[in-house]
């Protein structure tokens, strides 16, 4: 369970060019849609290469620049023996200090409580009456990506999460956009909505076929509240050596309002 609960908070992954030989050997495991991507260099298709840095200047146009988060989430969680949890959480952050959220189970009742911040990771788990501290590197061990705290406030407000500037290719659909980018970790499939350049779809795999990390994030439901575009709906499967399957749900959100983050160890409570 606690893996999956890192997860919810993040989580779904940099390089200078690079010949059409060396990208093709580093996106060897391709995904269907990646089919018809036309790779482009900067000498010899002038007119694609500016087209595909406009796209991704009017993506990062988009990302969400706020100090503070707050929201109420409906998740619904398959693990890897295909049982499913059905949960409500609590969201608040502030933006590069803290994510905090609770967690209630059935009849609303609060079963874990999590505070992140930029070197740590606390956990109540109030079930067991057990209390977790680590540092923030157990997100990477936990989840097998390397999570840290912007990732999973990226994560959790929709931005893009590891996006590198280098766009090696590019397709256009029926009114979508998608661009191929690959940095030292992950190369990352991007579909957008080609009218608003909002986020459809972030398919994220290792660029060394050695590893076998993958994370597929799919975002729906925009809404557009005090001039931000939000995706209301979100599907995030991650694989690695288990498949995890999550669905978030924001049912209340806002940005820029007062935040507290409490967090206190109960007597009782053991260490682990």
């Amino acid at each position: 369970m606690n893996r999956f609960f890192i997860l919810i908070l993040s989580v779904a992954l940099m390089a200078s060019c690079r010949s059409t030989k060396k990208i093709s050997t580093a996106i060897a495991k391709k995904d269907t849609s990646e089919q018809h991507m036309v790779f482009v260099d900067d000498k010899a298709h002038a007119d694609s290469v500016a087209f595909m840095k406009n796209t991704l200047t009017q993506l990062q146009a988009n990302k969400k620049d706020y100090t503070t988060f707050n929201a109420k989430v409906n998740v619904d969680y398959r693990d890897a023996t295909g049982k499913n949890y059905d949960v409500n959480a609590t969201v608040r952050m502030y933006k590069d200090s803290a994510v905090w959220v609770t967690v209630n189970a059935i009849l609303g009742i609060e079963a874990l409580r999590v505070l992140i911040t930029r070197d740590s990771i606390k956990l109540l788990d109030k079930q067991n009456k057990i209390y977790t501290a680590r540092s923030v590197d157990y997100l990477q061990e936990v989840t097998a990506l390397p999570l840290d705290l912007k990732t999973v406030q990226d994560l959790l407000v929709g931005n893009p999460v590891f996006l590198d500037s280098n766009v090696v290719a590019y397709a256009r659909g029926s009114n979508t956009i998608s661009l191929l980018s690959i940095g030292n970790l992950f190369k990352n499939f991007l579909t957008l909505n080609e009218a608003d350049n909002t986020l459809i779809r972030s398919k994220l795999d290792d660029v060394d076929i050695r590893y076998n990390r993958s994370a597929d994030l799919n975002y729906s439901d925009y809404d557009n509240k005090k001039g931000f575009l939000f995706a209301t709906k979100r599907r995030l499967n991650f694989i690695e050596k288990k498949n995890l399957d999550i669905r978030l749900d924001f049912k209340q959100y806002d940005f820029n309002t007062e935040v507290s983050f409490p967090f206190s160890v109960p007597r009782g409570y053991s260490s682990n």
